[in-house]
């Protein structure tokens, strides 16, 4: 009979949406008051391939990716998608013209994939409780990340699949040489911004 075990860690990323970038500052600068030390930042990328988001966001959307330092416990996911979600309604006000001016999307990079968190289902998600959804949103295979019939457009292209293959290379080498793993879950309280 097989024995269930640990998971060795991933690393936390966080990707952001928003038509102003110094929301981007203020959310990073909270989310490593919870999480950890920033340890990657992407360039800011035109966000052009829906216009989904418009009606609550408004228009010129940027994404902009973050990862943060130390290994991540990934069943900690749920819990760190319903704090990035206060964190917007706390980030929102009357200062921005639009109902919500940031969107944070939480995930976990470990070697074999990268797995998105959200609030939405459908029939390839699993639900991980408290409301929350985990997706498969690319896999690791033959040396690259690969998209899924599922993926987004936008994580199919160059520079998600750089960072993400950057993000995947740290968590590698904080994996290797093999140690006793120290999940990082600090996941108490609320945002504070």
């Amino acid at each position: 009979m097989a024995q269930p075990t640990p998971h060795p860690g991933a690393i936390l990323i966080v990707g952001m949406l928003s038509a102003w970038p110094e929301l981007f500052d203020r959310a990073a600068e909270t989310l490593a008051a919870r999480f950890g030390a920033i340890r990657r930042r992407s360039p800011d990328i035109a966000f052009t391939f829906t216009d989904y988001y418009e009606p609550q966001m408004g228009r010129g959307l940027l994404r902009r990716f973050y990862s943060f330092d130390g290994l991540f416990d990934p069943s900690r996911l749920p819990e760190a998608k319903l704090w990035t979600n206060e964190l917007e309604r706390q980030l929102a006000g009357p200062a921005y013209p639009v109902a919500r001016p940031i969107n944070l999307d939480p995930g976990c990079v470990d070697p074999a994939r990268l797995v998105l968190a959200t609030t939405k289902d459908h029939a390839h998600r699993i639900y991980l409780g408290q409301g929350i959804y985990a997706e498969i949103t690319l896999n690791f295979l033959h040396g690259s990340f690969q998209p899924l019939p599922w993926t987004y457009p936008d994580f199919r292209t160059a520079p998600y699949l750089e960072f993400l293959t950057q993000v995947r290379t740290d968590v590698l080498e904080q994996l290797s040489p093999p140690s006793p793993v120290r999940l990082r879950t600090g996941l108490g309280g609320s945002p504070r911004c």
